[in-house]
């Protein structure tokens, strides 16, 4: 069935190449950048974005460049995953890639040329943005971008390979896309916001550790080292609980030495969904579908569990920051 617009921008869809050729150019391109979880992305920017608003420079137009030029890159990424991984052999013979949604190269979507033209055009756009926004503010911003696109062409090759994806996810979603909003828009950086940044970058990676430990037997087969592959899974799940457990305490503690607002204290509002994430985290991953998890999720499990919860306690720290700035 063809996917509708909701689906394409809120899950990865499962189609076949009938479904494929019946959408058009734009929703092809969502659903080969699998644009479901863009949302983190977009999260970070608009973070960034509202942390530069008490500051007498903030630029509108800058503020939709940089959302939209990171999110271009975000796909960009994505698209290079897929590539490489293709290329290397190791979203092959069925592998974890292919179950929970479309590998537009391995399922025959795409022919290499036309994977490579997706990547070439998107990358650009990405670049685009970059350029302009260097033109309208300075040459820090360039710094930021140069680090944007080394992480872009790295991270799956050799970074996701060496361990290395996990805390890159962090470094990326939080301090450079955070900071990079906020000074692009505003022209400052600031204590409040690194702090912020740190903290918010925690929750992408701890949904990257959630896919690489659903995967973790076949990206050992197939020779990637992620951290879960490194740590094991069982310390995998205590690792991702704790990080969560860390955002809880930065965040207050950063509150009690003065940094934040007690608005951000809202957070622990997100402490239900919490618990429920971390009592599937607290037990092995199951080998089979569990029944109270839809057949359209599976095989993704942990990562589910994770991206939910994520949604949750960044959009709280969206409510704070925004009633920080209402009440200040």
């Amino acid at each position: 069935m063809i996917p509708t617009w909701q689906e394409v921008v809120t899950k990865i869809p499962r189609l076949d190449a009938t479904d494929w050729l019946a959408m058009g150019l734009l929703k092809r391109w969502f659903v080969a950048t699998r644009a479901a979880v863009f949302i983190m992305t977009l999260f970070s920017a608009v973070i960034g974005i509202l942390l530069a608003v008490p500051f007498v420079r903030f630029d509108g137009v800058n503020a939709l460049l940089v959302a939209l030029g990171l999110i271009l890159a975000h796909a960009t990424n994505n698209l290079i995953n897929d590539w490489t991984d293709s290329r290397k052999g190791i979203d092959k013979d069925n592998y974890f890639r292919t179950q929970y949604g479309p590998q537009p190269l391995e399922n025959g979507l795409l022919t290499e040329k036309q994977m490579l033209g997706y990547i070439s055009v998107t990358g650009a756009a990405a670049i685009a943005s970059g350029v302009v926004l260097i033109a309208r503010t300075d040459i820090t911003t360039l710094y930021f971008m140069l680090a944007g696109a080394f992480f872009v062409l790295f991270y799956t090759w050799p970074l996701k390979y060496i361990g290395l994806g996990e805390p890159s996810v962090w470094l990326v979603w939080g301090p450079l896309m955070v900071l990079a909003s906020a000074h692009v828009v505003g022209g400052h950086i600031t204590p409040d916001m690194i702090w912020i940044a740190c903290i918010y970058g925690i929750g992408p990676t701890t949904v990257l550790l959630g896919k690489h430990t659903d995967k973790l037997e076949q990206d050992r087969e197939k020779g990637v080292h992620t951290l879960p592959v490194l740590l094991g899974e069982r310390n995998s799940r205590f690792v991702t609980t704790g990080l969560w457990g860390l955002q809880y305490l930065a965040l207050t503690a950063a509150v009690i030495m003065g940094i934040l607002s007690s608005w951000y204290l809202l957070v622990w509002l997100a402490v239900p969904h919490f618990i429920t994430a971390a009592k599937r985290y607290s037990r092995p991953r199951p080998t089979s579908r569990p029944d109270d998890i839809p057949e359209e999720v599976w095989p993704l499990y942990l990562v589910a569990f994770a991206f939910d919860y994520n949604k949750v306690f960044s959009g709280i720290v969206f409510l704070a920051i925004i009633l920080s700035l209402v009440f200040r």
